[in-house]
C-alpha cells in the first residue's frame, strides 16, 4: 500500500514538474541552443571528420606494409614444347617434343614495404589539409552564429507576441465588462437591443483579436523551441520581459565589418586556391619512392605445405622515379586555370567586403528609422488605448455611443499591430547589425 502511494505521489510530482516546465532568459536560451541544436552538433561532427581526413592524408607519406599470400593447384600442369634437336642434334629440326613441367601445388607469401621519398604534391597537400580544417572550423562557427541568430530572433518575436497577448486580453476583458453592464441595462429597459448588438460585435472583435494573439504566442514559442533544439512536448516560458529586451535593442552595437565571419572563410579559400596553384605546378616535378620486398615460395607435388620441407626465399628492394616529360600543353593549361580561379577568389573577397560595407550603411539607416517609428507607434498605441478607455468610461456613464466604441476598438487594434510591427523591425535590424559585426555571442 505504501509502495502504491509512493508511486502515485511520484507520478503527480512528475506531471506537475512537466507542466511547470522551464524558464529561459535570452542568454540561457542561446547557451542551450549551442549544446542541443542538431545543426550545431552536426557542424562539430563535420569538424571531427576534417581532423580525421588530415590524419588520413598524413598517413599517405608514412611507410606502408602489406602481406600477400597465394595458393595454386594446377589441375593440368603447363605443357612445355621444345625441338627434339635440343636433346639430339641429329634429329630432324621440325620434330618437337611436349612434356609437362612444374609442380601441382604452389604457394607463396610476400612482405612488401613502400615509402614515399619525395612528391611535391604531398607536401602541398599537408598544408592544404590544415587549411581545410580551418575552413571547417570557420564553418562550425558560422553554423553556431546562424543558430544564435534564429534563437535571438525567435525569442524577441515570442516576447513581442506575449506582450501583445497581455494587451489583447486586457482590451477583451475591458470590452466584455462593458457588454455585461449593458446587458443589465437592457434587462432594466434602459437600453435597446440594437445598442447591445453593437457592443456584442465589439466584444466578438476583441475576443477574435485575443484568440489570434494567443495563437501567435503559442506558435512563436514552438519556433523558439525548434531553434533551441528544445523538446516540443516540454513547457517553455520566457525569463526576460519585453522591457528588458527593448532596452538592449536600443543600444546600437559598435563594431567593424572586418570582424564579419565570412571574411576569414573567404581569406582561407584564397589560401587554398594558392595551394592549388602550387600543387598544379608541382605536377611538373619528379617523384621518388622506395620499396622493399621479401617473399617465400613453396613448390609441392603433394599438399604438404605444413611439413618440414623447404621454402625458397627471395629478397629485393629498389627505387621508383617518375619524371614528367611531355603533356601536350595539358599541364600548363591546368596551371593557368588554377591561377584564374585564384584571381576570381581574390575578386570575390573584395566584392564581398564592399557588399558588407553597403549592408552596414543600410542597416544603420534602417535602425535609425525603425527607432523613430517605434517611438511614434508606441505613443500612438498608448494614445489609441487611452481614447478607447475614455470611450468605454463614457458609455458606462451613459453619455457615450456603442458605434463609437467599436470604431475606437478597431483604431486601438490597428495602432497596437503597427506598434508590434515596429518593435519587430527594430529587433530584426539590430540583430542583423550584430551579426554583421560578429557580436551575437
Amino acid at each position: 500500500m505504501k509502495l502504491l502511494f509512493t508511486l502515485l505521489l511520484l507520478s503527480v510530482l512528475t506531471t506537475a514538474y512537466a507542466q511547470i516546465g522551464r524558464s529561459f532568459s535570452l542568454l540561457e536560451a542561446k547557451e542551450y541552443a549551442l549544446k542541443n541544436n542538431i545543426k550545431v552538433i552536426n557542424a562539430s561532427l563535420e569538424y571531427d571528420i576534417a581532423l580525421q581526413k588530415k590524419k588520413e592524408y598524413l598517413a599517405a607519406g608514412m611507410p606502408e606494409a602489406n602481406i600477400n599470400g597465394t595458393f595454386n593447384q594446377f589441375l593440368n600442369l603447363p605443357v612445355q614444347v621444345l625441338p627434339i634437336s635440343f636433346f639430339d642434334p641429329s634429329a630432324p629440326e621440325d620434330e618437337i617434343i611436349a612434356f609437362r613441367a612444374g609442380t601441382e601445388f604452389n604457394s607463396s607469401a610476400n612482405l612488401e614495404v613502400n615509402q614515399l621519398l619525395f612528391n611535391g604534391s604531398y607536401f602541398i597537400g599537408i598544408q592544404a589539409s590544415k587549411l581545410l580544417i580551418e575552413v571547417q572550423n570557420i564553418q562550425k562557427y558560422r553554423t553556431n552564429e546562424d543558430v544564435l541568430f534564429s534563437v535571438i530572433e525567435a525569442y524577441h518575436i515570442a516576447a513581442v507576441a506575449k506582450e501583445n497577448l497581455i494587451f489583447s486580453d486586457s482590451i477583451f476583458r475591458l470590452t466584455e465588462s462593458l457588454k455585461n453592464t449593458q446587458q443589465r441595462y437592457l434587462d432594466a429597459g434602459l437600453l435597446t437591443n440594437e445598442d447591445l448588438d453593437q457592443m456584442t460585435y465589439a466584444v466578438l472583435s476583441a475576443k477574435n483579436a485575443f484568440e489570434n494573439a494567443e495563437l501567435q504566442y503559442v506558435n512563436t514559442i514552438a519556433i523558439l523551441k525548434y531553434a533551441m533544439g528544445y523538446s516540443q512536448d516540454s513547457t517553455l516560458t520566457l525569463g526576460n520581459s519585453l522591457s528588458e529586451l527593448d532596452a538592449k535593442a536600443s543600444q546600437i552595437a559598435l563594431g567593424s565589418i572586418d570582424e564579419n565571419s565570412i571574411l576569414p572563410l573567404l581569406q582561407t579559400q584564397i589560401e587554398l586556391a594558392q595551394c592549388n596553384v602550387r600543387n598544379k605546378k608541382a605536377g611538373f616535378l619528379p617523384s621518388l619512392s622506395a620499396y622493399f620486398q621479401q617473399s617465400y615460395n613453396a613448390y609441392r607435388t603433394n599438399f604438404d605445405f605444413f611439413q618440414d620441407k623447404p621454402w625458397y626465399s627471395q629478397t629485393n628492394w629498389g627505387l621508383q622515379m617518375r619524371i614528367p616529360v611531355f603533356s601536350s600543353g595539358k599541364g600548363r593549361s591546368v596551371v593557368k586555370q588554377s591561377e584564374i580561379q585564384l584571381l576570381q577568389d581574390e575578386y570575390s573577397y573584395t566584392m564581398t567586403k564592399q557588399g558588407l560595407k553597403l549592408q552596414e550603411v543600410q542597416l544603420k539607416n534602417t535602425i535609425a528609422s525603425a527607432l523613430k517609428k517605434r517611438a511614434l507607434q508606441k505613443e500612438n498605441s498608448a494614445l489609441a488605448e487611452r481614447i478607447y478607455r475614455n470611450a468605454i468610461n463614457k458609455e458606462k456613464l451613459g453619455s457615450g455611443n456603442n458605434l463609437l466604441v467599436t470604431q475606437k476598438l478597431n483604431q486601438t487594434m490597428i495602432a497596437q499591430a503597427q506598434y508590434t510591427a515596429s518593435l519587430i523591425e527594430v529587433y530584426r535590424s539590430k540583430l542583423e547589425l550584430d551579426k554583421l559585426y560578429n557580436k551575437l555571442k
